[in-house]
């Protein structure tokens, strides 16, 4: 005789309440049980042959954001056949869009979808659009593709797998339109065994077991005629997931952790900068493609920084820029404006953290420093471009130095920060270096990419700020870094707040 406790009956029961096979989550529903509690239950009910536990994959459909907003309002479509008929069933195309709300960029895809359909017919000589006769006469009917976004609004989801074919085409073309999406889940699923069915009208049902020793059990002693629950270890518990800092941040510490151990002091600063040291220290010209508005941030309020302090640094700069000032160099020939120079701006890059260390004064000969910082520069945003990135930036100061620790150095940050098979060099053009080298690093399986620029400054750049000895400096792009890290194609995904991604993604 087979004993069940309370909650294995309600299982068993559930199953054959649904035709001998249920999945967890219609048990979870139907039983009121958590999902850990269905399994912990379904495993000693297997154990003992009274039901089947077996995984089968399924198609889930879901609505997307834009499909839930026109699962509640209707297609554009519908709003502009219905806005055709309230104007008397002929419109001008243009007045009936106004009519229906529509905003221009849906207007000619509401239109597609009416002729496929066949509710309209369109001249494109008058522009004009016409309701059919048909749909005139019998109202317009509601399509199988708005059905099935009112059934998904109500139910969550539904299985693809379950549709007939022609709903099936309504969906493929609802995901084509990023309505719905279509994604395959495996779920787990319950079958009771004919054991189970005799159990089940055995009907014998004990009281459920002792699971938690509470301090009433405990003082009152009820615990010694209790029956105490057997600890199933092979039972699945609810996932957890304990807060971790993101995977991004974590290789920041690590990048930042390995400068300062090889010997690197780091050096911050605002995100607000004045051109001052984002260009002009950098032996960039006034007039410089880089200083366009489509190429940089400009503050709107206030408009200038105040550069008082820097007062002896910019006769140099005003100097350099002009003639060459004592750098042995013809300079760029044009007016120095102190105007320019104040102007505020996002800063565009992290060598202006390098310019702003080595005008301080206070830089060691020899001295290694580095910064890695936000910057910001009008970038159309895609799968290898964000408007905002990071970048690390280092400068090494010392008397002796060459291109060729340049290139050493650079060849070993790639290879055990980014994990790279193989780096590259070749080279480049900077206005504050030379010579200048681009940085290109290939790993198996992810390809050839480059990371950034580097050099030697310019005396144009490190005389005027008071430094008169070699100075080898490099910015890279510390998001693409990260990326090639760990195999990531799109560099939005840095920034993702997509939880299955940072759940699973390992602590480092």
């Amino acid at each position: 005789m087979v004993e069940l406790r309370v909650q294995e009956q309600q299982i068993l029961l559930g199953i054959e309440k649904n035709g001998g096979k249920a999945s967890v989550d219609q048990l979870i529903s139907i039983c009121n049980l958590s999902d850990a509690a269905v399994m912990r239950n379904a495993l000693t009910l297997q154990e003992n042959s009274l039901l089947n536990i077996y995984a089968a994959t399924q198609n889930i459909i879901k609505l997307t954001n834009e499909g839930k907003i026109y699962a509640a309002e209707s297609l554009p479509e519908r709003k502009l056949v219905l806005a055709i008929i309230e104007m008397g069933g002929t419109a001008d195309l243009k007045a009936a869009a106004e009519r229906a709300g529509l905003q221009a960029q849906f207007i000619q895809i509401a239109l597609g979808w009416l002729l496929r359909k066949k509710w309209v017919s369109y001249s494109s000589q008058s522009n004009s659009i016409c309701v059919l006769e048909e749909q005139l006469q019998d109202g317009v009917v509601e399509g199988s593709d708005e059905v099935l976004l009112k059934v998904l609004a109500e139910r969550g989801q539904v299985v693809f797998d379950e549709l007939t074919v022609a709903v099936k085409g309504d969906a493929e073309q609802l995901k084509k339109r990023k309505l719905v999406t279509i994604e395959a889940k495996t779920s787990r699923f319950l079958q009771i065994t004919d054991e189970g069915k005799s159990a089940l009208a055995e009907g014998n049902v004990v009281q459920s077991d002792i699971t938690q020793l509470t301090p009433e059990l405990i003082i009152t002693g009820k615990w010694r005629s209790g029956k105490l629950q057997r600890y199933n270890i092979a039972a699945p518990v609810a996932s957890v997931w304990p807060g971790k800092k993101h995977p991004y941040l974590s290789f920041l510490d690590e990048v930042r952790s390995k400068l300062v151990t090889l010997g690197f002091q780091e050096i911050t600063g605002t995100s607000v900068e004045t051109c001052l040291f984002n260009f002009d220290a950098l032996n960039m010209p006034q007039d410089h493609p880089a200083r366009e508005s489509s190429d940089i941030y400009y503050v709107k309020d206030p408009k200038f920084g105040d550069i008082d302090s820097y007062d002896a640094t910019v006769r140099n700069i005003k100097e350099t820029h002009e003639n060459g000032w004592q750098t042995g160099s013809r300079g760029w020939g044009y007016r120095y404006s102190f105007d320019v120079t104040k102007r505020l701006i996002l800063r565009g890059h992290s060598t202006c953290l390098s310019a702003r260390a080595l005008e301080s004064g206070k830089v060691e000969v020899p001295g290694k420093y580095f910064s890695i910082a936000r910057v910001y520069r009008p970038e159309v945003v895609d799968r290898t471009h964000l408007s905002e990135f990071n970048q690390v930036e280092g400068f090494i100061v010392n008397s002796e130095l060459n291109l060729g620790d340049l290139v050493g150095i650079l060849g070993r940050f790639a290879l055990e920060i980014a994990g790279a098979d193989n780096v590259r060099f070749k080279p480049d053009y900077f206005p504050f270096t030379e010579p200048s080298v681009e940085l290109s690093a290939y790993k198996e399986g992810y390809g050839w990419v480059e990371f950034g620029g580097s050099g030697i400054f310019r005396p144009e750049v490190t005389q005027p700020l008071g430094v008169d000895v070699p100075v080898i400096a490099w910015g890279l792009g510390v998001d693409r870094l990260f990326m090639m890290r760990y195999g990531i194609e799109d560099i939005r995904m840095i920034f993702s707040s997509n939880l299955e991604w940072l759940r699973k993604k390992q602590v480092t």
